[in-house]
Order: C-alpha cells, then sequence, then structure tokens
C-alpha cells in the first residue's frame, strides 16, 4: 500500500471546467458537494483506502523561525494572490493507477448548478524513507 496526498486547491490550480467560485454557489450547491465528499470517504473507508481528510478555512499565515530567542516571523492572514488549498485527503491504496482513479472521481464534486466540477486535484505521494545501505 501507498499513501498520496489528494490537494484541493481553491486558488492556484489550473481552472475547472464548472469554474465558478464557491463563494457564488447556493447553499443548496455547498450541501450537495459537502455531501458528495462525505460520501466519497465513507466509501473509501468501508474499502480501506481512507485515512483522513479536512476542508480547510480560508485564513492562514506563513511561519518561520527567526533565530534563537525571537519570536516566529509571520506572513499573513495569505494575500487573495497566493495559492490556497480549500481542503484535503489522505488515501492509502495499492498503485498509482488506482490512486490517479479515486483523484478522477473525487474531481467530479457537483459544483454551481449541481454540474461536476471536474477541478483539479494535485495527487502527491508520501515520501518513503531511502533503503539504509549495508556494508
Amino acid at each position: 500500500m501507498a499513501k498520496y496526498l489528494l490537494l484541493k486547491h481553491y486558488r492556484g490550480a489550473p481552472a475547472a471546467v464548472n469554474d465558478i467560485p464557491m463563494d457564488r454557489w447556493t447553499p443548496e450547491e455547498i450541501s450537495a458537494h459537502i455531501q458528495y465528499m462525505n460520501d466519497f470517504a465513507a466509501k473509501l473507508e468501508k474499502s480501506g483506502e481512507f485515512v483522513d481528510g479536512q476542508a480547510l478555512a480560508p485564513e492562514g499565515a506563513w511561519v518561520r523561525y527567526d533565530g534563537e530567542g525571537r519570536p516566529p516571523v509571520t506572513d499573513g492572514p495569505f494575500a487573495e494572490t497566493k495559492d490556497l488549498i480549500a481542503g484535503w485527503m489522505v488515501i492509502d491504496v495499492d498503485s498509482y493507477e488506482r490512486a490517479v482513479e479515486l483523484a478522477g472521481e473525487l474531481s467530479a464534486a457537483p459544483g454551481a448548478g449541481g454540474r461536476p466540477i471536474h477541478e483539479w486535484l494535485e495527487l502527491r505521494p508520501f515520501l518513503h524513507a531511502a533503503p539504509a545501505v549495508t556494508e
């Protein structure tokens, strides 16, 4: 099994087919989208492929260490031009092909007008430790 991260971008990804921003959806369209996401996760829980997933709030900040005895430096909240991750899901699947298949299915979540978004999802494998070298 291999773990993959599916990232849902609200801004910063290539445009979706049904590219109407969520802040212009009706409450019913938002509910249908969330229900699709919940149903998708439940299906993957049954198959043993779901690890975790969360929606993220739009606000946030960049934080970095600024030296011994100094407070962390922050930049934010995020500017409108920066990428915004709307949420993520971690899956644990048998192959890259299965991960692509599930990402494609998740991409079809409904959006404005109840039509599938066909959004681009970022698919990232978890980094595995390099094999130990023995002599």
